[in-house]
């Protein structure tokens, strides 16, 4: 009986101290897509993103216009041709639209892929920076509410603008979620068909 006793205080004074430990601890977020649009670095890497989409969908459209004009020449002389040149030439068609389906999904897997390298420096940037202001700070956890993850939560300190200060960005305003800029997104290839 006595053992039982000992435990159940032992339980008690433990709970009892992780309890007060737990709601001790400092809580803070940021919007971190808004954060990474107000840096340099990530206007850099959307222009070059963009610029390589827009080298990709010029090859696809040299490839369809290749195509097209190959399908034309065909659609003229098919009627003058044997059996086996207008099926030889019918294969050559088929293989070069195969291609350049094959060239569309290579490309869209490529421009993520290049996305992805040039915004992760960005993101590794900031991740830094929210790093340095919750050790500075005391803060024990610090949520993004850009995710949209956090269901409910108790009234936190937004760190934004510390970390803004941190990474030495300059606004025109105090930010706050109300008067950032919305996050964009690097727009996916879409190649013509």
């Amino acid at each position: 009986m006595k053992n039982k006793l000992k435990i159940a205080i032992v339980g008690v004074v433990m709970s009892t101290s992780s309890f007060t430990t737990v709601s001790a601890q400092k809580i803070a977020h940021v919007n971190l897509d808004s954060l990474i649009t107000l840096l340099p670095e990530s206007k850099d890497a959307q222009l070059k993103v963009q610029e390589y989409a827009k080298q990709l969908e010029q090859q696809v459209v040299a490839m369809q216009t290749e195509l097209q004009g190959k399908y034309a020449e065909y659609q003229e002389k098919s009627k003058d041709l044997p059996e086996l040149v207008r099926a030889s030439k019918e294969k050559e068609l088929n293989d070069l639209n195969q291609r350049i389906q094959d060239f569309q999904q290579q490309a869209q897997g490529d421009y993520q892929k290049k996305s992805a390298e040039l915004s992760k420096p960005v993101y590794e940037k900031a991740k830094k920076a929210i790093d340095h202001v919750a050790k500075e700070n005391g803060y024990k956890y610090v949520l993004d509410t850009s995710t949209g993850i956090v269901l409910f939560s108790e009234p936190t300190d937004d760190i934004i603008a510390l970390v803004i200060k941190k990474l030495g960005v300059t606004v025109s305003a105090t930010p706050t979620p109300a008067n950032l800029p919305a996050p964009i997104a690097p727009k996916p290839v879409t190649p013509k068909k």
